[in-house]
Parts: structure tokens; C-alpha cells; sequence
């Protein structure tokens, strides 16, 4: 019986908050990004400049992915990971390509699914891109 005084009681203080729903909701302005104008025109970003071929890019810290010396365009889809045609280890050497690493095979050499999407570690890295973000770190 008290239990269910005090669920009664608990139920009309909640209805008796205070607290009314607004009738009218206030206007929204919303402005779109596409209908703005266009007040500034800059010159396009150079084009990046990749290492000479053969060259590897040097680590910044113990354990770092390497870097891609070159474009990452090659398409890496559910079917087929454009990486692999170059990197595999039966083409690697004769490609002259830096070959996958062994933790990233399974028996068979072939590529484990963990690692299947090579750019979310391994990123292409030109010489002259410009900083997004200021940077001072140091691996010393």
C-alpha cells in the first residue's frame, strides 16, 4: 500500500512540473551554402612532387606505416584492392615495389581482410604539400 502511495504521489508531482509545451515554434532562417557567393578567387595548389622512384621515404617514429612514394589512386574496392598488383610478394620484386608486410598475409599470401584498406595506415606523401596544421614534432 505505501508503495503504491508513493507512486501516485510521485506521478502527480510529475504532472504538475509547470513545464508547458510552446504553441508556435520560432522561425528558422537558414542559409545555403551553395546559394553564396563566390568572393574570393585563389590560384590553384601546385601539384605535388613525389620522390625519385626507389626512393623510400624516411620514418619520423619506431613503428610508423611507411608512406607511399607515389599517387594512391589505385581503386580498393570489395573485389579487388589495387595495391596488391604491384606489392604482392610474387610481383613485388619484379615490380621493384616495396613488398606487403608478412603480418598483413595470411597462408597462401593472401592479404588479410584486417588490413585490406592499405590508405587508412599508409598515406601518400609529396614533397612540397602544405601544412594543413602547424607542426613541431621531432622524433629526437
Amino acid at each position: 500500500m505505501k508503495k503504491a502511495l508513493t507512486l501516485a504521489a510521485l506521478l502527480a508531482l510529475s504532472a504538475c512540473s509547470g513545464q508547458q509545451a510552446t504553441v508556435s515554434a520560432d522561425p528558422v532562417n537558414v542559409v545555403s551554402l551553395g546559394k553564396s557567393e563566390i568572393t574570393e578567387i585563389r590560384a590553384a595548389d601546385p601539384a605535388p612532387v613525389y620522390p625519385k622512384r626507389g626512393n623510400s621515404m624516411e620514418r619520423t617514429f619506431v613503428h610508423q606505416p611507411p608512406m607511399i612514394p607515389h599517387k594512391a589512386n589505385y581503386p580498393i574496392t570489395l573485389k579487388r584492392n589495387g595495391c596488391v598488383s604491384c606489392h604482392s610478394p610474387a610481383k613485388a620484386k619484379r615490380m621493384k615495389a616495396t613488398e606487403i608486410d608478412a603480418s598483413h598475409l595470411l597462408p597462401g599470401d593472401k592479404l588479410d581482410n584486417k588490413y585490406y584498406n592499405c590508405t587508412q595506415c599508409h598515406t601518400p606523401q609529396a614533397e612540397n604539400k602544405q601544412e594543413l596544421v602547424g607542426n613541431d614534432f621531432s622524433n629526437k
